[in-house]
């Protein structure tokens, strides 16, 4: 499968994947956050159906995120749990400054929300 590399720019994250590792890194605040996410759940949607074994690792090292880029990040935790849900192995590990509360409090409370591996690792 052919994988997935945007670049960062000063409103959205830098979005890679490399082995079995999605990364989403930076900020986002995109102007329409989901025509800007269509793509990478399309990519995601792709890679999951295909995902026959081994682990799928999606990390998270965001420093901030806009109530609808929050939005969408939702939407991509609930694609993850529905392909848990059918068998897949995927897990999150989000990134986090402890300082950095309101992201934190994000990630615990997408965390409370699943039943699939979500580490929180404060940097």
């Amino acid at each position: 499968m052919v994988g997935i590399n945007i670049e960062a720019t000063k409103s959205t994250p830098e979005i890679k994947f490399a082995g079995n590792t999605l990364t989403i890194k930076g900020q986002s605040y995109p102007e329409n956050s989901v025509s800007f996410y269509a793509p990478v759940f399309a990519w995601v949607d792709e890679y999951l159906e295909e995902l026959d074994e081994g682990k799928a690792i999606f990390e998270f090292n965001l420093i901030y995120i806009n109530t609808s880029s929050s939005k969408c990040m939702m939407d991509f935790i609930d694609k993850l749990q529905e392909a848990f849900s059918r068998g897949k192995q995927v897990m999150i590990k989000w990134y986090c400054d402890p300082d950095n509360e309101s992201l934190l409090e994000c990630a615990e409370e997408f965390k409370e929300d699943v039943e699939f591996p979500f580490e929180i690792i404060l940097v």
